[in-house]
C-alpha cells in the first residue's frame, strides 16, 4: 500500500509541471487573443489601406532631419518605455493643451498599435503629415480652434485622401453622406466633395465647432463626431447626466468607446515619433509644392497626364474628389485643380489646347456632356428595400439603369436589402449650363437637318478657347488676419496670380495692404457679389438682440454652408438668429432670417 501511495506520488510530480505549463499557455493564449481584438478595429483597417497607397517613395521625408538617427539602437531595435515615461510625456502634453490628455492601459493599447505593430505604417502617416497638417493647422487657426485637431483625421482615415469606411464615410475626415449634406459637401456621378481635402477640412472645422457648442468638451465632441450627438446624450442620460468622456464610455458605442484613447495616443506617437524611432517615408508631394489653377471646361486628368506629362497618379493624389478623373467644369460653373507648382507655368501656357486635346483613352463627346450635366443633377441617399431590384429602383426614380450603376460606381446589375445608394432627387433636371445651351442654338440655326450630328460637337465647340473677359480691376484692402491664400479662395483666383498682379516679392501681405484682382478672373465673383447685394438690399428688421438681417427664401438644394458662403456670414450665426438646431430639415420655400 506504501509503495502504491509512493508510485502516485512521484506520478503526480511528473504530470502537474504539464497541467501547469498547459495553465501558462492558456492564459498566454487568451491574452494574445484579447491584444489581437485590435486587428479588427476601425483605426486598424484605415492603417492597413496606407499599404496600397500609390504616390509613396521608398526614400525617407525631406523632413526627416526633425528625426535624428539613435546612435544606441540598430535598425532593428524598436525602443520600449516604460509606464511611468508615457504618463510623464502624456502628462506633459495635458499641460500645454485644451484636450484633457490622459494615460491608461487603452491608452497604451494604441501606442503599441501606432509604435510597436503598425509602425512602418505610421511612418507614411508621418510622411503624409507633412502633405496635410499645415493644411489642417491653417484651418484650425482660421477657425479659432485647437491645432492638435488635426490629429483626429489619423485616427478617422490614417491620412489616406481616398479613404472609405465600410459604414460610407468617405475622405480624410470620414464624412457620411448625411452629415457632409448639411455642410456643403455635395456629391454627383463625378464629383464628391467629402474626399476633396480642402473642402472636407472646412466641413470638419464647422461640424467639430457646433459639437463643442453643445458639450463644452473636446472629449465628448470628438465621441460625437465618430457616433453622433444622439448617441453621446444616450450615454450621458444613462451615466446620471456626467459631462466627462470617461465617466459616459461603457454607455457609448463600442467602437467609440476606444475612439478618444486612440486619438490620445495618435497624438502622443506622432509628437514623440523621435524618440520612437519612427522616420516619415517621403509621400512624393509637400504641401508648399502645390498650388490651384482654375479649369473653365471639361477635362480629364488622362488630358492632363498625356499633355503635360504629369504623372497621373499624382494628379489623382492631389485631386481625391474627382472620383472618375473627370473635371466637368463650364465657364458658369469652374473648378478648382491641384498640381505641383513646377506644372502650373504649363498649364497657363497650354490652358486652350489642353481642352481641345484627344487622349489615346479620349471619352466621346456624348459621355463629356453627360459629365457635365450629371454633376449639376442633385442627389440623395437611398436604403435598398427587401425585394426591390436595380430596375425597380432606376424606375422609381425615373432612372437608366446605366445612370444608377454609373452614379453609384455599380458594376454588377446587383443591389442588397438595406444596402444605401445614390439616386437622383425626383423632379431634379440637370441644369444644362448657359454656354452649352448657347452652343446648341447657334447649331441648330446654322443647319437644322444636322441638328443632331451637330449636337455631338458641342464640347468641341464650349472646349475652344474662351473670349477674355474685360472688366475694371478690383482693389481689396487686408483685414487683419487675411493671408494670400484666403484671398485667393474669396476671389477665385489662385496665389500666383495675386503675387503677379501685384508684383509682390512673396506671399507675405499685411493688415490695410492694398491688393488688386484682375478682371477677367474676377467676372465669376463679382456676380456672386452682385447677387447678395440684390439680397441684401431687401428691407432690414433688427432682432430683439439687436441683430440686423432680412429674410431669405430657401431653394432647392440650398444647405446652411452655401448660404453663410453667399452672405459672408456665419452658419453659426444663421442657426443662431433662427433658432435653427438640424439643419438638414430646410425645405425649399421656407423663410429664414440672414443676420447683415
Amino acid at each position: 500500500m506504501r509503495l502504491v501511495c509512493i508510485f502516485s506520488f512521484l506520478i503526480s510530480l511528473l504530470i502537474s509541471p504539464q497541467i501547469l505549463f498547459s495553465q501558462d499557455t492558456l492564459r498566454s493564449d487568451t491574452t494574445a487573443k484579447k491584444v489581437k481584438i485590435v486587428e479588427d478595429d476601425a483605426v486598424v483597417a484605415m492603417l492597413d489601406s496606407l499599404a496600397n497607397l500609390k504616390v509613396f517613395s521608398d526614400g525617407a521625408s525631406p523632413h526627416a532631419q526633425k528625426y535624428p538617427a539613435w546612435s544606441n539602437y540598430t535598425e532593428t531595435d524598436i525602443p520600449y518605455f516604460s509606464d511611468s515615461v508615457y504618463a510623464a510625456r502624456i502628462a506633459v502634453m495635458n499641460e500645454n493643451s485644451p484636450f484633457e490628455y490622459v494615460y491608461n492601459n487603452e491608452v497604451r493599447k494604441f501606442i503599441e498599435l501606432y509604435s510597436v505593430r503598425k509602425r512602418k505604417l505610421t511612418a507614411r502617416i508621418l510622411g503624409l503629415s507633412e502633405v496635410y497638417f499645415p493644411l489642417f493647422e491653417e484651418q484650425l487657426d482660421r477657425f479659432n480652434m485647437p491645432l492638435e485637431l488635426k490629429y483626429l483625421a489619423v485616427i478617422e482615415s490614417a491620412l489616406n485622401p481616398i479613404a472609405n469606411s465600410k459604414a460610407g464615410a468617405k475622405g480624410l475626415w470620414q464624412f457620411m453622406y448625411g452629415t457632409g449634406k448639411v455642410y456643403g459637401l455635395k456629391v454627383s456621378s463625378y464629383v464628391d466633395d467629402r474626399y476633396d481635402p480642402y473642402k472636407a477640412t472646412i466641413a470638419a472645422c464647422e461640424h467639430l465647432q457646433d459639437l463643442y457648442d453643445i458639450y463644452g468638451n473636446w472629449s465628448l465632441a470628438l465621441a460625437a463626431y465618430n457616433s453622433g450627438a444622439g448617441n453621446v446624450n444616450k450615454a450621458i442620460r444613462r451615466s446620471g447626466g456626467m459631462k466627462n468622456f470617461w465617466a459616459v464610455q461603457r454607455y457609448l458605442p463600442k467602437e467609440t468607446r476606444s475612439y478618444v484613447p486612440a486619438f490620445i495616443a495618435a497624438s502622443y506617437v506622432l509628437a514623440y515619433a523621435n524618440e520612437h524611432k519612427i522616420y516619415p517615408v517621403d509621400p512624393g508631394i509637400l504641401y508648399y509644392e502645390v498650388d490651384t489653377v482654375t479649369v473653365k471646361h471639361p477635362l480629364t486628368f488622362d488630358q492632363l497626364s498625356e499633355m503635360l506629362n504629369i504623372p497621373w497618379d499624382e494628379i489623382s493624389f492631389l485631386n481625391p474628389a474627382y472620383k472618375k478623373g473627370v473635371i466637368p467644369a463650364t465657364p458658369e460653373v469652374p473648378y478648382k485643380l491641384r498640381l505641383r507648382k513646377k506644372y502650373i507655368g504649363d498649364f497657363i501656357n497650354n490652358e486652350a489646347a489642353l481642352y481641345a486635346f484627344r487622349t489615346k483613352k479620349s471619352m466621346s463627346e456624348e459621355a463629356s456632356l453627360a459629365a457635365i450635366y450629371a454633376s449639376y443633377r442633385e442627389t440623395q441617399q437611398y436604403t435598398v428595400k427587401k425585394g426591390e431590384t436595380m430596375a425597380s429602383i432606376a424606375k422609381k426614380f425615373h432612372m437608366s439603369i446605366p445612370e444608377l450603376k454609373s452614379l453609384n460606381n455599380i458594376k454588377k446589375n446587383a443591389v442588397k436589402p438595406k444596402q444605401k445608394i445614390f439616386v437622383y432627387v425626383p423632379g431634379s433636371a440637370p441644369k444644362i449650363p448657359d454656354s452649352v445651351l448657347h452652343k446648341q442654338e447657334i447649331t441648330a440655326k446654322a443647319d437644322s437637318t444636322k441638328t443632331v450630328v451637330e449636337h455631338k460637337d458641342t464640347v468641341k465647340l464650349a472646349a475652344s478657347e474662351p473670349e477674355p473677359e474685360v472688366s475694371s480691376p478690383k482693389i481689396h484692402v487686408v483685414k487683419s488676419g487675411e493671408s494670400l491664400g484666403l484671398i485667393a479662395g474669396k476671389y477665385n483666383v489662385t496665389v500666383n496670380e495675386l503675387i503677379s498682379w501685384n508684383n509682390l516679392s512673396s506671399s507675405k501681405v499685411v493688415a490695410g495692404q492694398k491688393i488688386k484682382i484682375q478682371g477677367s478672373s474676377f467676372k465669376q465673383s463679382s456676380s456672386n457679389a452682385s447677387s447678395t447685394k440684390t439680397q441684401a438690399s431687401k428691407p432690414s428688421k433688427t432682432s430683439p438682440g439687436g441683430t440686423h438681417y432680412f429674410y431669405y427664401t430657401i431653394q432647392t438644394g440650398d444647405n446652411l454652408w452655401d448660404l453663410a458662403d453667399q452672405f459672408n456670414v456665419t452658419v453659426a450665426q444663421i442657426k443662431k438668429l433662427n433658432d435653427i438646431n438640424n439643419a438638414s430639415y430646410l425645405k425649399p420655400g421656407q423663410k429664414i432670417k440672414i443676420p447683415k
